[in-house]
């Protein structure tokens, strides 16, 4: 279809509608070359009305909007995977923490020595007690005490006459002491030791040692009735 304007400006002087009038020519004409190239579309495809150039339209848009569906969903997938990697490596981690805390209980159990019962304990308190005094160091009939030489210093003095008095109390009982009088003579003993330790540079190692041990003894007596 040839549609020719040739109205010329010059020609169409009517005051101010010159300009109107050679605009809708030429706009005419526009749409006349449109109808017969047909309407532009994408590569050299061509609508050939204004309806099915809509259509194209529509579908482009449909298109466009589908593909972001398909990212959404990408990545909607991409975040749901992520998560359940990071509840599983959760869990794993969680079920490796107690099974390591079971395995170390396992082998300190195995490490640890046996338990000792209750008469065990009894004999090895026994044997690590201190050893009896012999009837030279204490008399079982008077309850006098013989007294290693260190301990004969007079700065003990005080302490021994206690143990002398709650000794020869103890060997007139003849069943043994009441709780108040074995007390009594643990409680001197310990204060004995104490002062002993304070002075442990004024005597020999080796007969520092034998006080010690004279005491616990004397101590571990109280223990026993006098004979």
């Amino acid at each position: 279809m040839n549609v020719k304007c040739s109205v010329s400006p010059v020609r169409l002087m009517i005051g101010r509608h010159r300009w109107t009038i050679t605009l809708i020519c030429l706009l005419f004409v526009n749409v006349a070359s449109a109808q017969g190239r047909g309407w532009g579309w994408g590569r050299g495809n061509y609508a050939s009305t204004a309806q099915q150039a809509a259509d194209y339209g529509m579908a482009s848009m449909m298109r466009a909007q589908g593909y972001q569906n398909l990212q959404n969903s990408e990545a909607a997938k991409n975040y749901e995977q992520a998560k359940t990697l990071e509840i599983d490596n959760r869990k794993k981690w969680t079920e490796t923490y107690f099974e390591m805390r079971k395995i170390n209980r396992q082998a300190r159990a195995e490490e640890a020595p046996p338990k000792v019962s209750h008469e065990t304990a009894i004999r090895l308190s026994q044997k690590m007690a201190s050893p009896r005094l012999g009837a030279t160091q204490l008399d079982p009939v008077t309850g006098h005490i013989e007294y290693p030489l260190v301990l004969q210093d007079s700065i003990f003095e005080p302490y021994r006459t206690e143990l002398d008095a709650q000794f020869a109390k103890r060997s007139t009982s003849g069943s043994g002491l009441q709780f108040d009088q074995w007390q009594a003579i643990q409680q001197t003993v310990s204060k004995f030791i104490e002062v002993l330790k304070e002075h442990i540079d004024d005597y020999p190692a080796g007969e520092y040692g034998k006080a010690r041990v004279f005491l616990n003894s004397l101590a571990n007596e109280a223990n026993f009735p006098a004979s």
